[in-house]
């Protein structure tokens, strides 16, 4: 069950890297200067490429209850094959869907790919929830 932490950490980092590399090569070539852009509030209307930092942001809102869901099935020994299924489903499309955002970033794709990955999220959390019922 740590593998599929593992690659979501690592999408994470790669959508990180990714948008440094976005960004930083946009406020050199627009001379923007980085107090300008301090606050979520001053940066939103400045840059002209956010797909990047916006689906960093995202990483941190659903998938928190992806991690919490893998260490309580490792803590409550919950993990079954079907578990891990999941987990790995799940990464898969959080994968899939960082590549939509980070790149064309087609909305409807985006969120048929979102609502499908909070699905398998619920999937997990209902099948553990009924081993510890049952």
């Amino acid at each position: 069950m740590l593998l599929p932490v593992c690659a979501m950490a690592g999408i994470t980092f790669v959508v990180w890297v990714r948008m440094y590399l976005v960004r930083i090569p946009e406020m050199r070539r627009r001379r923007i200067h980085p107090q300008s852009v301090a606050t979520s509030a001053t940066k939103a209307g400045v840059f002209d490429d956010t797909r990047a930092s916006d689906n960093f942001v995202n990483l941190f809102e659903v998938p928190v209850l992806f991690y919490v869901a893998v260490f309580t099935a490792i803590l409550g020994g919950l993990v079954t094959p079907l578990t891990l299924g999941l987990a790995w489903v799940y990464v898969g499309l959080r994968a899939l869907h960082s590549a939509v955002q980070c790149s064309y970033n087609k909305v409807m794709h985006r969120f048929t790919i979102y609502s499908t990955s909070c699905l398998v999220l619920l999937a997990l959390w209902l099948d553990m929830a009924l081993h510890l019922v049952g």
